[in-house]
């Protein structure tokens, strides 16, 4: 398996973390206007699954795979990080909680590398260390850290392991099955807290957000299905971090969001640290 060019790849995760931003942003606007978290985080997943399941493949001969426990795993795993991440951003500022959510590349990187074998390299390495020192600046443990920024780093946790778990299935699944997996059982996994949350009154504003928050989110995880099934964690997570750029234009102007002085060093260190893994990415590799 040979990975794409660098810039290739950039412009594929650019599109896809841009895409999940535009749905976190929908999101945050939600749970602002009163609409509970899990309910968000439930509807994301089911009018995905309503809209493109049958599109992206899924068929009665196939549904018997989705009680594979490994796509259960795996959609659990997005679950629990779009859960903490619609949590955080109830309370946070999007660009933080996305500072902290990069906690994730950093265990994507970790899981990858003693699970599924990858090649690691301690230039790498250091660039991840890099982007850890950057997170910390804009959680600040021990300092202003509230129980958003816990939401957001457990969101990062659950999704580094979800990029992982990713690429261990990709071999098997085609991308567009996995999407439509871990859109079906993420809708019945939240299914309780769901019906639970349901606004008593939603009017044109809150399904045209219900709607953006789930068709952009679900696009937007697609592309970077695509670039797992042909790059390794090790090469793809470090370009995660170009996200950051999204969170904090989209968060300054929807919400008129700018980071602290400290927050926004954390920000660029850890944009740094992407452009860093960036630059060490071979024209080609076999994983």
């Amino acid at each position: 398996m040979h990975t794409p060019a660098p810039l290739a790849v950039l412009g594929l995760v650019a599109l896809a973390t841009t895409a999940i931003v535009c749905g976190d942003t929908a999101g945050k606007l939600l749970t602002e206007a009163g609409v509970r978290p899990l309910f968000v985080a439930w509807s994301r997943f089911a009018l995905a699954a309503l809209l493109l399941a049958w599109s992206l493949g899924l068929r009665r001969s196939n549904l018997r795979d989705l009680l594979d426990w490994r796509l259960i795993l795996r959609a659990a795993l997005i679950v629990g990080g779009i859960g903490s991440i619609m949590t955080a951003l109830r309370t946070e500022p999007i660009a933080n909680v996305f500072g902290a959510f990069f906690i994730g590349p950093v265990v994507a990187y970790a899981l990858s590398a003693l699970l599924l074998r990858e090649r690691v390299s301690w230039a790498r390495t250091a660039m991840l260390a890099l982007g850890f020192g950057g997170v910390l600046l804009v959680v600040r443990p021990g300092g202003e850290m509230g129980t958003g920024m816990l939401f957001a780093l457990m969101a990062g946790g659950f999704y580094g392991s979800y990029l992982t778990a990713t690429r261990w299935l990709a071999p098997f699944h085609p991308p567009s099955f996995l999407l439509a997996s871990q859109l079906v059982i993420g809708a019945i996994l939240l299914l309780p807290a769901g019906l639970a949350g349901i606004p008593a009154s939603a009017d044109l504003r809150i399904w045209t957000l219900l709607i953006v928050n789930s068709l952009a989110s679900a696009f937007g995880n697609y592309l970077l299905v695509v670039v797992n099934r042909t790059t390794p964690a090790t090469v793809s997570a470090p370009l995660i971090y170009f996200q950051l750029i999204a969170a904090t234009l989209i968060g300054f102007l929807v919400f008129g969001d700018w980071p602290e002085p400290l927050a926004l060093v954390g920000l660029a260190v850890i944009f740094a640290s992407g452009l860093g893994g960036l630059a060490l990415v071979p024209r080609s590799q076999t994983p």
